[in-house]
């Protein structure tokens, strides 16, 4: 994870090196974001059940009309205040957010006040999961390769919920997420195929050279 101040490249903190390219890039919705990380949709609904159940009571308990829309009122008002600061921060959340898949490596731009990028180089993924939330939008979790360890407060809110030991690298929030994960998924599997043929090659080349008598006392050996 990096800091930096210069963006030469959208969401990319220098330009990209020769042989990668942009696949996608994208940023999540706010407003969805607002929903699945702050919970505004949840404590929505449980402000109004308060609400509710402290208005009927009051008017229950016979301190008339008056007396409890004005005690209704500023909890109504501390409600919206508590909603409005969490959808505010999605808002700002969302805005300064990037992602960026290349054909190397997913690379997650964030951060409201220092900007912040976290790289996620595509041969340590082992396997991506898309959940959908209807009308076309969704989230798309990595799951990496044993060994490789990333830091969950690091990475929030651009990690699955829950998976502290095991941190999995999210896309939140996405429009079109069905076509991202696609993408995501075809570069993944080239990758690995790819490095699959390069160890290959590289073993046979050892062995070969293993097979190599030694001479001028040089010494072989052969990896496995």
């Amino acid at each position: 994870m990096n800091e930096y101040e210069y963006e030469p490249v959208r969401g990319l903190p220098e330009k990209l090196p020769e042989g990668e390219k942009i696949v996608w890039q994208g940023e999540p919705l706010w407003r969805v974001m607002a929903g699945r990380v702050f919970h505004t949709r949840i404590l929505g609904f449980y402000f109004s059940l308060l609400i509710a159940l402290h208005f009927g009571s009051r008017i229950l308990s016979g301190d008339g009309m008056d007396a409890a829309l004005f005690s209704a009122s500023w909890q109504l008002g501390l409600a919206g205040a508590t909603l409005g600061i969490l959808s505010l921060m999605a808002y700002l959340y969302a805005r300064s957010t990037v992602y960026t898949l290349t054909n190397r490596r997913l690379v997650i731009r964030f951060g409201v006040a220092v900007p912040m990028m976290i790289n996620v180089p595509l041969d340590t993924v082992e396997s991506a999961a898309l959940r959908e939330l209807g009308n076309g939008i969704g989230e798309i979790a990595l799951t990496l390769i044993p060994g490789v360890k990333v830091s969950y407060w690091a990475l929030w809110p651009n990690a699955r919920p829950w998976h502290y030991s095991s941190v999995k690298p999210m896309i939140r929030c996405i429009g079109q997420a069905q076509s991202v994960a696609a993408r995501l998924a075809e570069i993944v599997e080239t990758t690995a195929q790819d490095n699959t043929a390069i160890t290959r090659t590289a073993t046979v080349h050892a062995l070969k050279r293993a097979d190599t008598p030694l001479q001028h006392g040089t010494r072989t050996a052969a990896v496995s």
